[in-house]
């Protein structure tokens, strides 16, 4: 019979691997790789990549997808991608901080990445901060709804509403331009040009 902690230990096992664990942080903005690629990514032979996706999809975590002669996967559900993004937030704060330096990438993925459709990192939570505390967006535990007085600023702001939103297929970590910057600015009052300028919420998309 299964029970909470029994599954909350076979998801820990399963994302527990390294190379899985890489796997799955490939996958978290929502686009679809190769086993080939994925095995690149996990820096794994193809033989054993396609040992840690066929458990992976097994459990539900990915989605299996055929197109010709090549497969593909992807994260099964939003709420997959949500749970990598908790995991990697709790990670980031609570554990102890390692001796390693951090190179550009890395701290381009802390100020703003993408997470399937939406906009993660400093960035992504000093707007939702801002979007909330404004009355334009009202948030509860399933997810968020945007209210009138918001969509009318975001139409202002040239932002369209979308049911299905867009859906990036590069690499997670966004480039601001310095004209960006200024609009966020202007317009959310989120500063990224130093880290203690952004949004002060601990809270991490």
């Amino acid at each position: 019979m299964s029970t909470p902690h029994l599954d909350m230990a076979e998801l820990g096992a399963l994302l527990g691997d390294p190379a899985r664990a890489s796997i799955l942080a490939a996958l978290i903005d929502g686009r679809a790789l190769t086993a080939t690629e994925l095995a690149d990514v996990a820096g794994v032979a193809p033989q054993t990549a396609s040992g840690h996706l066929a458990k992976l999809t097994t459990a539900n975590l990915l989605d299996l997808q055929k197109q010709g002669k090549h497969r593909y996967y992807r994260l099964a559900s939003p709420l997959v991608a949500s749970m990598l993004e908790s995991v990697m937030s709790v990670a980031a704060v609570q554990l102890p901080p390692r001796r390693t330096s951090s190179s550009r990438l890395d701290e381009g993925m802390r100020t703003a990445r993408t997470c399937y459709d939406h906009i993660a990192g400093r960035l992504g939570v000093a707007i939702a901060d801002t979007l909330v505390s404004r009355g334009y967006v009202l948030l509860a535990d399933d997810g968020g709804e945007v209210t009138p007085t918001g969509a009318d600023f975001l139409a202002d702001f040239g932002a369209v509403v979308s049911p299905k939103g867009l859906r990036r297929v590069c690499g997670r970590a966004l480039t601001i331009t310095t004209k960006g910057r200024r609009g966020f600015a202007d317009n959310f009052g989120v500063r990224l040009d130093r880290e203690d300028q952004s949004s002060p919420s601990p809270r991490a998309s």
